[in-house]
């Protein structure tokens, strides 16, 4: 018989996810933690956004939070191949607001507007 020691995450009595190591366990729970506070700050944004987009935005942003820190100290976007896409864009929505000569990203090719 083996013995596995297992870390997990649990939120409002719900078990979020679980880990093979402390430090993995207490990252997820501090961006989880990061993402609490980022949904509340969201709902005082002049936007409004639906119900549970801001819980799915905050989310990403903490998900994302070493890149949102780069372009909030230097103003510019990391490069390209750093950031991991969050999900795909509907293959009718690619490369709309592209203008003559520019080149759109997308998670799996490169494409050049006409």
């Amino acid at each position: 018989m083996a013995v596995e020691i297992k870390y997990v995450v649990v939120r409002e009595g719900q078990e979020k996810m679980s880990f093979a190591s402390k430090k993995d366990a207490d990252a997820y729970d501090k961006m989880l933690d990061l993402a609490e506070v980022l949904s509340d700050w969201l709902t005082h944004s002049p936007i409004a956004l639906e119900e549970g987009q801001n819980d799915v935005l905050a989310m990403w942003m903490a998900e994302n939070k070493d890149v949102l820190s780069t372009v909030l100290k230097s103003g510019k976007l990391p490069e390209l191949d750093t950031v991991a896409p969050a999900e795909e864009a509907p293959e009718d929505t690619i490369g709309e607001a592209v203008t003559d000569d520019k080149v759109t990203e997308h998670p799996r090719k490169r494409t050049k507007a006409a």
